[in-house]
C-alpha cells in the first residue's frame, strides 16, 4: 500500500467533506450529501487561490483516506518567524491506527520546514483525547489554552 500526499483538487471535495463529516465532534456541522453545498467550493477557491494555504489530501493506493489543511503565517513574534499552522486532519475511521496519521504530520512538519517556519502548531478540540495522546507520541508539547468565539450560528 503506498501513501502519497498531493494538494488537493475540486474532484477531490466529495471526499474531504466526507472525512470532515465522519468524526464525532464535526459530524453535525458538516454535509457530506451531493451536490456539495456551494460553500464548500468557494472555500476550496479561496485556499487554492492563497499561496499560504495548502489543502492536502492523502491517498492510499489512489483512494482520499485522509485530509489537512496548511496554513503558513507571517508573524513579528520570535524575530519575525513564519508559523505553519496544521489543521482539520482527518484519517478515515476505518485506517487509523495504521500509522498513515504519523506519515500525513512527518510530511506536514517537513513541508512547513521547507517553507521556512520557525515552528509549527495545531489545535485540536479538548474531548479528541486520543488525538491528544497521538500528537503527544509525535513529540508535540500541549503548550497552551485555546480560546474560539464563534461569531455565526453555523459552527
Amino acid at each position: 500500500m503506498t501513501l502519497t500526499l498531493r494538494d488537493a483538487t475540486p474532484a477531490d471535495l466529495p471526499a474531504i467533506v466526507a472525512l470532515l463529516a465522519d468524526d464525532a465532534v464535526a459530524h453535525e456541522r458538516e454535509d457530506p450529501s451531493l451536490p456539495l453545498d456551494p460553500a464548500y467550493r468557494a472555500a476550496f477557491d479561496a485556499i487554492d487561490a492563497d499561496p499560504n494555504q495548502r489543502l492536502i489530501v492523502a491517498e492510499l493506493d489512489g483512494a482520499v483516506m485522509g485530509t489537512m489543511q496548511l496554513s503558513f503565517l507571517p508573524g513579528l513574534s520570535f524575530r519575525g518567524a513564519w508559523r505553519g499552522q496544521i489543521e482539520a486532519v482527518r484519517v478515515a475511521t476505518a485506517l487509523r491506527g495504521g500509522g498513515h496519521g504519523s506519515a500525513m504530520i512527518d510530511w506536514a512538519v517537513a513541508e512547513c520546514r521547507a517553507r521556512g517556519c520557525n515552528m509549527v502548531q495545531l489545535t485540536s478540540h479538548r474531548t479528541r483525547t486520543d488525538a491528544h495522546r497521538f500528537y503527544e507520541r509525535l513529540g508535540w508539547d500541549r503548550s497552551h489554552i485555546g480560546f474560539k468565539l464563534h461569531l455565526t450560528e453555523n459552527h
